[in-house]
């Protein structure tokens, strides 16, 4: 159910990394709880995260929610078509990246597939 080339939080982000960048959604259990996404705020580029830090937040019908980085780096990238079409992480959470950025660190503890579907039963 959930892609094994990422890694996941306890906070419901995934990380895709490549190297030193990285792209970082949110997962599918994070979508359901949330409902339809109507809204994303994000970064702008440049900006440094560290890992745990909030970098945006996602509102939908029900709620609005942080939204954690996975890893600390700085934001090379933001999904402009996601901001203008929000909707697009309901259908397809794991291939609708937020932002990418350059990895700095802090990938030790984040959750493999298997966790994060185990965290979310």
């Amino acid at each position: 159910m959930y892609p094994s080339d990422r890694k996941y939080t306890k906070e419901h982000e995934w990380v895709k990394i490549e190297g030193s960048e990285a792209r970082v959604g949110i997962t599918d259990y994070a979508q359901k709880q949330l409902g339809d996404v109507v809204y994303l705020d994000l970064p702008d580029t440049g900006r440094t995260l560290n890992k745990g830090e909030s970098f945006g937040s996602v509102e939908s019908v029900k709620a609005v929610s942080d939204l954690y980085s996975p890893v600390s780096g700085e934001v090379t990238e933001v999904n402009k078509a996601l901001t203008e079409k929000p909707e697009a992480v309901n259908s397809d959470p794991h291939g609708s990246w937020m932002i990418a950025m350059k990895v700095t660190g802090g990938t030790d503890d984040l959750l493999t597939a298997e966790q994060y579907a185990e965290l979310t039963r």
